[in-house]
Formats: C-alpha cells, structure tokens, sequence
C-alpha cells in the first residue's frame, strides 16, 4: 500500500524531450552570433582587400615582409620590393594588410602644394652658408 518516493516522482512530463533541446539550441546561437558570424564578415572583408590590391600599394605578409607591389604576376602571385633592388614573389593570399594604397598623381600633388603657403620654401638647418 505503500507508494515509495520515486515512483511518485516518475509521472508525468509530456515535454521532456523539448525542454532538454533548448539549452543546446540557445548555446548555438550564441555561439552563433558571438563566433561565426564575425568570422565571416572578417573573411569577406578580407577577399575584398585581397581582390582590391594594385601596383604600388604598400603591404604586409602574414610572414612580416613589408614591401611595395611592383607587378600582379597573375590572380594568384604578387611581385613585391622589399628593398631597393629586391624583389620577391609572394602568394596573394598570404598577404595581411595593406598599409597604404596608390593615389592618383593628381591627388599626390595637390597635396604636396598645400604643404608651404604662397611659394615660400622651407628652411632645413642645411642651409647655412
């Protein structure tokens, strides 16, 4: 006559199996919107600037070569000036960042004028006589 505790226990609980889906699908989408998706935007970021390089524009490996683009060899091979009179061949995918980009001539000297007002010249220490 006795009923024990846990069979007491054991009735009941028709959405046993949903409540326990929950947690996992709530941890996914945090995972989500906290890893993925970031993740993504940074690599199409990233084709869009690899895609975008041009001669002259000045670049860093992910290998800490700093150097000048001098030739696109083809959509998968860089020519880069790691110095005066060095070049070296470097994969398209390998590079990191772009330090700085081409400019037009146009642009490059409009701002070089700005630089001294009215035709005076500046004066460097080197200039005594």
């Amino acid at each position: 006559m006795f009923i024990s505790p846990a069979y007491a226990q054991g009735a009941g609980g028709g959405m046993g199996g949903l409540e326990s889906l929950l947690p996992l699908v709530l941890i996914f989408v945090v995972f989500y919107f906290l890893l993925i998706r970031p993740q993504q935007k940074k690599q199409k970021e990233h084709k869009a600037m690899l895609e975008a390089l041009r001669r002259g524009d000045r670049i860093l490996t992910s290998g800490g070569i700093m150097g000048t683009i001098t030739k696109v060899q083809s959509e998968n091979e860089l020519i880069v000036e790691i110095a005066e009179g060095i070049k070296v061949r470097v994969a398209r995918g390998m590079v990191a960042d772009v330090m700085s980009k081409t400019e037009g001539r146009e642009a490059a000297n409009d701002d070089n004028s700005d630089d001294t007002e009215d035709g005076e010249e500046e004066k460097t220490g080197n200039d005594k006589k």
